[in-house]
């Protein structure tokens, strides 16, 4: 494995560059519904995923001579990742890059690999793989950006080995429980562990969205410890959807306000209490129709009428001096199909 800087060279691709989006995911709600016995928290949620990507590029590239066959087990697997983009290079400054197999996009690569192996799907002579990865979504934000980007990289190599779309479907929740629905990239119901996956309901279509993320990390496993200990979520019925879905943003908003909430976003403010400067903010912003924290934070967004009056609303927000060093981002949901063909 190697992590470089986005100006390290590459040799020369073999074949033209195939790009995937890794699109942030955004939990319009999220409920806490139980705790199964070894631990793992049963959730239900309604994600939702909006044009605020990173980008992850494939090459394959030609083996050095002499150098036979590639073997996925070995020291010296057949893949690379360099890191850029704004938080890629933050993360290279700051020495806190991950590094070999606890990279998610490389864990799903060697993954991936492993599973068609056992298929005999896998190619006999094995490209070299260097996946480039434009890091422009905030780490460990509440709006799955690790798992989106190992849901690009099984995307990229199903086309690339022309393997049969279910291997990955199968490997996807080896990876974590945001990738099988980061995989689907659309408007999703999760319940479960993040595995029990539905198609939701009708959203408005021309939604625009502002993600605000004041660049504090919190930590998911404290902030369901805070949750338990706190006596844990509100007992509540099973949540009924509306099955014709919502027409207008001030409808689907009005909807999610009375009936649902995130359970995270309490123990989440209490930990990082800058989480509820940037609500409070976003909810004095013209024309927000709902401010909440996504996921278990800290990116936070609020719902808009449309691209153009999240792109307002942002320009709103650049006047606010507390609001100078925080990311933010502005536009619409993500309604294109996957692209993995070659790119310009």
């Amino acid at each position: 494995m190697d992590l470089e800087t986005p100006t390290s060279p590459l040799p020369s691709p073999s074949t033209p560059p195939r790009m995937e989006r890794a699109c942030a995911k955004i939990n319009l709600y999220l409920h806490v519904t139980g705790r199964r016995a070894d631990g793992y928290h049963l959730l239900d949620s309604l994600a939702v995923f909006t044009d605020a990507c990173d980008r992850l590029f494939l090459e394959t590239l030609p083996p050095p001579e002499a150098s036979g066959p590639r073997n996925i087990s070995s020291d010296q697997p057949p893949f690379t990742l360099h890191l850029g983009g704004q938080f890629g290079r933050k993360l290279l400054n700051e020495g806190k890059a991950v590094a070999g197999n606890d990279n998610l996009v490389l864990k799903a690569a060697r993954f991936l690999a492993e599973a068609a192996g056992q298929t005999g799907e896998l190619p006999d002579n094995l490209a070299l793989i260097a996946f480039r990865l434009e890091k422009d979504l905030p780490v460990a934000s509440g709006i799955g950006g690790g798992s989106a980007d190992a849901a690009a990289a099984l995307r990229l190599l199903t086309a690339c080995w022309d393997l049969k779309p279910e291997l990955q479907v199968q490997v996807a929740p080896l990876l974590g429980a945001d990738v099988p629905v980061c995989l689907l990239q659309r408007p999703t119901r999760m319940e479960g562990i993040g595995e029990q996956l539905s198609a939701a309901p009708a959203l408005p279509p021309a939604m625009g969205m502002l993600l605000v993320n004041p660049g504090v990390a919190v930590a998911t496993p404290a902030i369901f410890k805070a949750l338990a200990a706190g006596g844990g979520p509100a007992a509540r019925a099973p949540l009924v959807l509306p099955s014709q879905g919502w027409q207008s943003v001030e409808g689907l908003a009005g909807w999610l306000q009375t009936h649902t909430t995130n359970d995270l976003e309490g123990p989440a403010i209490a930990q990082a209490p800058v989480i509820q400067d940037v609500l409070t903010i976003l909810r004095q912003l013209p024309e927000i129709r709902l401010a909440r924290m996504s996921g278990s934070g800290a990116t936070c967004f609020a719902l808009l009428e449309s691209p153009q009056a999240a792109q307002r609303a942002r320009t709103a927000l650049a006047s606010h001096p507390q609001a100078a060093s925080w990311w933010h981002w502005a536009g619409g949901m993500t309604s294109l199909p996957h692209k993995t063909g070659p790119q310009a």
